[in-house]
């Protein structure tokens, strides 16, 4: 390495901020740790007893050679090397329980972390995800969880033995000879004072490391994914990507060579230290067992504890560093856990056990960026603060470029929906039409509290969708959504997915209402057959009647559709159509139309533009008012009634 070696690494951070591990970080660590507190006790015996046994080996040799050998005593000769054989067989033993406690511990703790972290991230809302990449995710549930791991099941377990076995050893060297002892322990500041600044900058590189690989992971989770390949290809952008890849990797690469070199640089350093320390001891000690004042053994003896004393205190004045960085992986998870959760089910919430189907919306406004105290992604939350003040943003006001005055939300973007007012009566079906970014698969997102309102309320049945459990809602409301997602499994599986208890027989009878059934009959594994990624094994129009056949079987009161028929050939609709007009009798039905046919066949059209409700009525009824539903008739589905 050439200019100034490892402290042009150092100075390379100097700005970063000191480690601040707080009480309230490590008491919620301990938290995690509890249910494994039995375990924790056990795992200090060992440590006790490997320690201790440890110990005994410099005095067995000090035994040897100070009195076995110059008296020719064999038979104490044999005794004392069965010793020093017994007691790493010992140790041994008590060591595979120790990493059996150690693993129980560890691996308990990150399946906790784990759940807790997937469990939060299921209740955040739509906007959560639509604002954060799954890559980042990813990083979280997997390397930062997995650090964290360490931290209990490593760090802190190698800290405690550490210390156990530096308080041991010291008491055995002054008991030994307590001047040579001071002589050895004079060079310990030595080890303090570098420890203490390489400690931040390993620290903060950990924590930019994370960053890195998350980024890393965010870019292989975007484009190794059918949709991602499948837009890389068809825009030739292999090199752009592989490039893009190769950066991050690259900054992965060139953290761990400083952070491998600063660790190395600073272990010289200590090694060093301690050997000058050892020589230092050694001729003093030397010195006095040629006066006569040390015997041999006892100098022998004295150089092995000392070597056990260095060995802890070179690792414990390191490990703050590790602890430290240990504690980054913590306060990533932390971060996500404490995202204030956006759609809340409340404690008294009512659930409902009939839903006739009611739906009533009040004056509704709704914008897509979050409240100031809301983190709509994990990109916008900075590292968590200990000292009370919660989740800290990124996101501030913005400022005009001029004047330099701060602009408000209301200035710079309107409103996703703005005084959105309707009903929907029990049994009725209402169409929704608009041109494209009116707000109406918004509208419709509104109704399983996919987001909640920014001000009105929406009602069902007469009660506020926040004052109802989200089970009353997921069980009554059943929704077809733009992008049929399936998972990666059987059909039967992505069907059942809506009521997993329901019959073969039902299930069936959802496919063939869905006219999805014979398709499925035809493949080799019929219902068992495997539909790939995402559902891409399988055309549009297929996936979209599959996920029509879900939402049957799920049977719910109310009905969802938005652009459900829009993947679907003239002949596939007409039969879908059919069997929709049979399943939405006596529900609720809103439906994103761009049919005439569901158009005409509506009790009530709906109709937006940027965000406002402003036409609603019959077909009829519209037409005579000569607004944006004739314009609409005239260009989009006037044609339909040509003929062919």
């Amino acid at each position: 390495m050439h200019g100034s070696g490892w402290w042009a690494y150092i100075s390379h951070d100097e700005k970063a901020d000191k480690p601040q591990i707080s009480k309230e970080l490590l008491w919620r660590v301990w938290d995690f740790a509890q249910p494994y507190r039995l375990q924790v006790i056990l795992m200090f015996v060992t440590i006790l007893l490997i320690t201790g046994t440890t110990l005994l080996t410099p005095l067995l040799i000090r035994e040897l050679i100070d009195v076995a050998i110059p008296n020719g005593d064999l038979r104490l000769v044999t005794l004392l090397a069965g010793g020093m054989v017994l007691i790493p067989l010992v140790n041994g033993a008590i060591g595979v329980w120790q990493r059996h406690l150690n693993s129980q511990i560890g691996e308990g703790v990150i399946y906790d972390l784990r759940r807790s972290l997937y469990e939060h991230m299921q209740k955040m809302s739509l906007r959560f995800f639509t604002k954060t990449r799954t890559g980042e995710l990813m990083s979280r549930l997997n390397n930062d969880v997995v650090g964290a791991q360490s931290a209990i099941s490593g760090t802190i377990v190698t800290i405690v033995s550490n210390i156990v076995s530096l308080v041991g050893t010291l008491a055995i060297l002054i008991a030994l000879e307590w001047r040579l002892t001071l002589l050895g322990l004079i060079i310990v500041p030595l080890f303090v004072l570098p420890a203490r600044r390489v400690g931040r900058i390993l620290r903060d590189l950990r924590r930019q490391s994370m960053v890195i690989n998350a980024e890393m992971n965010s870019t292989m989770n975007e484009t190794l994914n059918v949709s991602g390949v499948l837009l890389v290809k068809l825009f030739g952008r292999q090199s752009r990507e592989v490039n893009r890849f190769s950066t991050d990797a690259a900054e992965v690469r060139d953290i761990g060579i400083r952070s491998a070199v600063i660790g190395r640089w600073f272990f010289v350093m200590l090694s060093v230290i301690g050997a000058v320390g050892t020589a230092v001891v050694y001729w003093v000690g030397g010195f006095l067992a040629v006066q006569d004042a040390f015997t041999v053994g006892t100098i022998v003896a004295f150089g092995s504890y000392l070597t056990q004393l260095y060995g802890p205190l070179m690792s414990l004045t390191n490990a703050p560093v590790e602890f430290a960085q240990s504690m980054v992986s913590f306060e990533r998870v932390f971060e996500a856990l404490d995202i204030p959760v956006e759609i809340e089910e409340k404690e008294d919430a009512v659930h409902l056990e009939h839903v006739d189907g009611q739906l009533i919306f009040e004056n509704v406004d709704f914008d897509y960026e979050p409240e100031e105290n809301q983190p709509a992604g994990l990109e916008e939350v900075e590292r968590f603060s200990w000292r009370g003040s919660g989740v800290r943003l990124k996101r501030g006001k913005e400022k005009d470029g001029e004047s330099g005055e701060e602009i408000t939300r209301a200035q710079t973007h309107r409103l996703a929906l703005e005084g959105i007012s309707f009903s929907i009566n029990p049994g009725e079906l209402v169409a929704l039409v608009g041109p494209s970014g009116a707000g109406k698969t918004t509208t419709t997102y509104m109704i399983p509290r996919l987001y909640d309102p920014t001000n009105g309320r929406i009602l069902l049945d007469g009660h506020d969708l926040k004052n109802l459990t989200l089970d009353s809602l997921a069980e009554s409301i059943g929704m077809v959504t733009q992008e049929s997602y399936l998972f990666y499994d059987t059909i039967r599986a992505n069907l059942l997915y809506a009521r997993p208890n329901a019959t073969e027989d039902e299930m069936i009878a959802a496919a063939k209402a869905a006219n999805i059934h014979d398709f499925i009959a035809e493949l080799p594994d019929q219902y068992d057959t495997v539909v790939g990624e995402r559902g891409y094994r399988l055309s549009g129009g297929e996936r979209q009647r599959i996920a029509i056949a879900r939402v049957i079987l799920k049977d719910p009161q109310i009905l969802v559709l938005d652009e459900a028929t829009s993947h679907l050939d003239s002949l596939s609709e007409a039969l879908i159509q059919d069997a929709l007009q049979k399943v939405m009798k006596d529900r609720s039905s809103l439906v994103i139309a761009h049919r005439l046919s569901t158009i005409l066949a509506a009790d009530k059209i709906l109709v937006m533009q940027n965000g406002r409700l402003v036409e609603q009525g019959t077909h009829d009824e519209l037409l005579a008012l000569d607004g944006l539903y004739r314009d609409l008739y005239e260009t989009q589905f006037k044609g339909e009634l040509a003929p062919v």
